[in-house]
């Protein structure tokens, strides 16, 4: 899947909205996230949701492919979470923690009531947190975010970094692609022993164009005259919400209310 985010994140509909308080948004809720409870995650998870893909325009199908990319790395953690084991000595310590289990030798393996409970508060915590982020990837274009990071005494040197790291990924990601399609049309992962040939081939590869790529990049900012800081002009033709504002003030009031009242009950 290839998803165009610098596209959607010039074109999305709050294109107009300035950055910092589209920045500023996106923090308090996240702020909120870490201390909030599973309810008020999930919430914030659909509020942000509905700002991403109504407010913004960020079509559905590539922002739930988003969410799903990340519930897969929740799924790969999640047997790590609900799987336990006790010796059969020590079995009279989980009877209420044991949804279901079996008996391997001298150990008894279950599902862990606790567990579980942890994996679904991990899951929403994620999603809350993700959905924000999202929110900021699809809607701030990166060099506008770094000149917010410039504004607010954020060393030049590590901007930079960000800026070429993020550019870089993008080529990896694209290079990765052309490298797996063209071994793919060359039958390049028939068989096992073929396909771990054909990918040991095009790590190599990748690592030398990677290296090239860099080596190109390096002559052409030396060519230009660069003087160690990447200037990107951008223009200052924002306009401020009162009704996004009054929106965005009043909803993290009611989820601060909400987590108060949890708290107190």
């Amino acid at each position: 899947m290839k998803i165009q985010i610098d596209t959607l994140a010039y074109t999305n509909r709050l294109r107009w909205l300035p950055p910092e308080q589209k920045l500023l948004f996106a923090t308090a809720l996240l702020l909120i996230t870490a201390f909030a409870h599973p309810f008020v995650q999930v919430l914030i998870a659909v509020w942000i949701s509905v700002w991403t893909v109504i407010y913004a325009g960020i079509p559905a199908k590539t922002y739930l492919k988003l969410v799903y990319f990340a519930t897969l790395f929740w799924l790969t953690s999640l047997p790590a979470l609900v799987m336990n084991g006790v010796d059969f000595s020590h079995i009279h310590l989980v009877p209420n923690d044991s949804v279901a289990g079996l008996s391997f030798g001298s150990y008894y393996v279950y599902i862990s009531h606790k567990g579980i409970e942890q994996g679904l508060t991990i899951l929403t915590r994620a999603l809350a947190s993700l959905s924000c982020l999202y929110f900021i990837m699809l809607t701030i274009p990166f060099s506008e975010l770094l000149q917010i990071l410039r504004r607010i005494g954020v060393p030049v040197l590590l901007t930079e970094l960000l800026l070429l790291m993020y550019r870089f990924i993008f080529v990896f990601l694209n290079t990765t692609a052309e490298l797996w399609t063209a071994q793919q049309s060359r039958g390049g992962y028939r068989t096992f022993r073929t396909g771990m040939k054909s990918l040991a081939l095009l790590i190599g590869q990748l690592l030398k164009r990677t290296i090239e790529n860099y080596r190109q990049v390096s002559l052409s900012l030396a060519a230009r005259g660069f003087n160690g800081e990447l200037r990107v002009w951008h223009p200052h033709r924002y306009q401020t919400s009162k009704r996004y504002a009054i929106e965005a003030i009043v909803g993290c009031a009611v989820l601060i209310g909400l987590e108060w009242n949890s708290l107190l009950s």
